[in-house]
């Protein structure tokens, strides 16, 4: 496993400050009526103007410089001429490549309106994410933060992705050690202070079954929302210090 030193730990935190900003400006633009490919357009413009790289282009190949999972996507909603709607839930996950260093974020929110259905899955996502947050400590296991995410999401009735995963962060985007969504206590490698990880629950109100709409984007079965809220943290006595900030 990779321990980051104090200067790669602040270039990392200036790539994730910087990526969840784009969130926030991200957010603010999606109304109802706004095409995914504007706001990945806007993704592209602002990650330029920074001097960035779109990493989740560069380095999977993927058609898009944010992931739009709109409803029932579960990850790697392709952005296109699909409109928002009133009432739709929404995630975005935002990554770039900044001075050699990545950063990756993710939030979901409601699109117009916000009902009950929308606070509750998007709270027990967050409250998952925050869990499994705290379980990055030092003297923990992979299977620890995945067991956080896993056991709070089940004990407030909805499941989390199987066939998916967190992962490590550094110069790039994709590194070992994979963070399952589901896992048990005490599997999977030793953590340590210095590590950094993603942690990044992806929360469905129904059943885990998934199929393929195309290459890139899966779908729920039964139609059910899917949330995700997503940060990169360095695993610390206490638990994960979350290096945007916020």
């Amino acid at each position: 496993m990779i321990v980051r030193k104090p200067e790669e730990l602040a270039a990392l935190k200036v790539a994730n400050r910087a990526t969840t900003k784009l969130l926030r400006e991200l957010k603010r633009l999606a109304r109802p009526g706004i095409k995914t490919i504007e706001l990945d357009a806007y993704a592209r413009d602002y990650i330029a103007r920074l001097g960035g790289i779109p990493v989740f282009e560069r380095q999977a190949g993927f058609p898009g410089a944010i992931n739009t999972n709109r409803n029932d996507i579960v990850v790697h909603g392709i952005p296109g001429e699909e409109m928002l709607q009133d009432g739709d839930i929404f995630t975005i996950d935002a990554g770039m490549l900044l001075n050699g260093y990545a950063g990756d974020a993710a939030t979901t929110f409601a699109v117009g309106a916000e009902t009950e259905r929308h606070r509750t899955l998007i709270d027990i996502t967050k409250r998952a994410m925050k869990a499994a947050i705290d379980a990055a400590k030092v003297g923990n296991h992979v299977g620890d933060v995945s067991w956080a995410m896993q056991s709070y999401a089940e004990a407030h009735g909805c499941n989390v992705a199987r066939s998916f995963c967190g992962h490590g962060l550094g110069t790039m985007m994709w590194e070992d050690p994979q963070v399952p969504f589901a896992g048990d206590p005490g599997e999977g490698p030793l953590l340590v202070e210095g590590m950094v990880l993603t942690v990044e629950p992806v929360v469905i109100e129904g059943g885990v079954e998934h199929y393929m709409a195309n290459q890139w984007e899966a779908r729920t079965v039964d139609g059910s929302w899917v949330a995700q809220f997503e940060r990169a943290v360095m695993v610390t006595p206490r638990g994960g210090l979350i290096l945007s900030g916020d």
